[in-house]
């Protein structure tokens, strides 16, 4: 799962396995999933959409609009049972390419379908991924410390707590999977 968009399948295929829907609703929750600093357009779900279809992962059904909308035919994509197996399997990988910035969000999102092992060593190589980025920023930001400017100093230093608040977070999260998961009760 490590070539590019296979975390936008993992996305439709999680959120198809809830229920099927028609392509304008699929991508508006996809952007509510994929977060606020991602926007997907038409032009990236569609072959998507068709390359998932085509794998045999999802069906796209003609349905008719609902009452009182035009008399225009929707299509209603579904996961097939090979999509649900799929969509399952790549929920378990937890190799490196489940640490990367577009996919670790993605596949977090569907944690709660993931075994707690699966979940653990996704935490656990993600933050070492963060670790390792972080080292390098910092060496690399006090080499050229005194070349920049205060602007660029705040945007490294903003950088840097960004990291170490995520490092932080993933610590407690694995910490919490270890000691028997997180429930819903940790939400409050």
């Amino acid at each position: 799962m490590a070539r590019r968009g296979a975390a936008l399948e993992v996305a439709v295929l999680g959120l198809l396995h809830d229920a099927p829907m028609h392509g304008y609703e699929l991508r508006k929750q996809l952007n509510v999933l994929l977060g606020w600093g991602r926007v997907l357009s038409y032009g990236t779900l569609y072959p998507c959409l068709k390359a998932l279809g085509a794998a045999g992962y999802i069906v796209a059904d003609e349905s008719a609009a609902p009452e009182g909308r035009s008399r225009r035919t929707r299509i209603v994509y579904r996961l097939t049972a090979e999509g649900k197996e799929h969509f399952a399997q790549s929920l378990e990988e937890s190799g490196p390419s489940a640490w990367d910035d577009e996919s670790f969000g993605v596949r977090f999102a569907f944690f709660a379908r993931t075994d707690r092992a699966s979940r653990v060593r996704i935490l656990e190589g993600r933050r070492s991924r963060l670790e390792e980025r972080l080292d390098t920023v910092r060496r690399s930001a006090q080499r050229g410390r005194e070349r920049a400017d205060a602007y660029t100093a705040e945007l490294q230093r903003h950088g840097l707590e960004s990291v170490e608040r995520e490092i932080s977070w993933l610590t407690d999260l694995i910490d919490r999977e270890r000691s028997g998961g997180i429930t819903n009760d940790d939400e409050k």
